[in-house]
C-alpha cells in the first residue's frame, strides 16, 4: 500500500504539472454539453439520461486511454525495478477513479444547469454517477494496460472494451433511469449488485493478469 500511495501521488503531481490533458477533457465535456443544448434545446427524460451517459463514456475513454500510453519504455523499466506490478495497476485504477469522479461531478453539475433537471431522486442519481465513474475507470484502466502492449493501442482498446462496456452501460442506464423516475430505491438493488460484481471482477482480473503483461 505504501507503493500504491507513492504512485498515486506521482500521477497527481505529473497531471498537475501538465494540466493540458485535464483541461482538454474538461473542455471536451463542457463543449459537448453546450453543443447538445444548442442542437436540442429541450429533451425528454429518457433522452436526457442516455445523452449524459454517452457524453461520460467518450469523456472517460479520452481521460483514461493515456494511462499507459504516455509511459515510455524507460520509465516503465524504472518502475519495474522499484515496485510491483500489482501496485502499478492498482494505483492506476485508484487515480483514474479519482479523476473520473471529479470529471463526472463537474459534468453532472454543468449538465443540469444547461438542461432542465428532470431527476426525481437527485441523491440516488448522484450515486449512479459515482458508481458509473468507478466502473468506467476500472474497465478502461484494465483495457488500457492490455492494449498498451500492442502497436495500435487505440484501436485494440475500442475492440476489447466493447463487449464489457455495452452491458455495463445498459445496467447503468436502467439504474439511473429508476432514480430519474423517483422509484423506490429497493427496485435498483439488483442493478447495484450487478455493478458491484462487475467492478470486483474487473479489479480482481486486473490484479491477476497485469503482472504477466508487466513482465513483457
Amino acid at each position: 500500500m505504501g507503493q500504491v500511495g507513492f504512485l498515486i501521488r506521482k500521477e497527481i503531481v505529473l497531471e498537475w504539472r501538465s494540466k493540458y490533458a485535464l483541461n482538454g477533457i474538461l473542455l471536451y465535456v463542457v463543449s459537448t454539453i453546450f453543443v447538445c443544448y444548442l442542437s436540442f434545446k429541450q429533451i425528454n427524460p429518457v433522452t436526457w439520461n442516455a445523452l449524459f451517459w454517452i457524453i461520460m463514456l467518450f469523456a472517460s475513454v479520452n481521460a483514461i486511454s493515456k494511462s499507459f500510453s504516455q509511459e515510455n519504455s524507460g520509465r516503465q523499466l524504472y518502475y519495474y525495478t522499484i515496485t510491483s506490478a500489482r501496485a502499478v495497476i492498482l494505483s492506476k485504477i485508484i487515480y483514474n477513479i479519482l479523476l473520473m469522479l471529479v470529471l463526472s461531478l463537474i459534468a453532472i453539475i454543468f449538465y443540469t444547469l444547461v438542461f432542465s433537471n428532470p431527476i426525481g431522486d437527485p441523491w440516488y442519481y448522484l450515486l449512479s454517477v459515482v458508481i458509473g465513474s468507478i466502473s468506467f475507470a476500472s474497465v478502461f484502466t484494465m483495457i488500457s494496460g492490455i492494449s498498451s502492449k500492442t502497436g495500435n493501442s487505440s484501436a485494440l482498446m475500442a475492440i476489447l472494451s466493447f463487449p464489457i462496456i455495452i452491458p455495463l452501460l445498459m445496467v447503468l442506464i436502467k439504474f439511473s433511469k429508476n432514480a430519474m423516475d423517483g422509484l423506490d430505491r429497493s427496485m435498483s438493488y439488483n442493478e447495484m449488485g450487478v455493478l458491484a460484481a462487475i467492478n470486483i471482477i474487473i479489479i480482481t482480473v486486473s490484479l491477476l493478469l497485469f503482472p504477466f503483461l508487466w513482465k513483457d
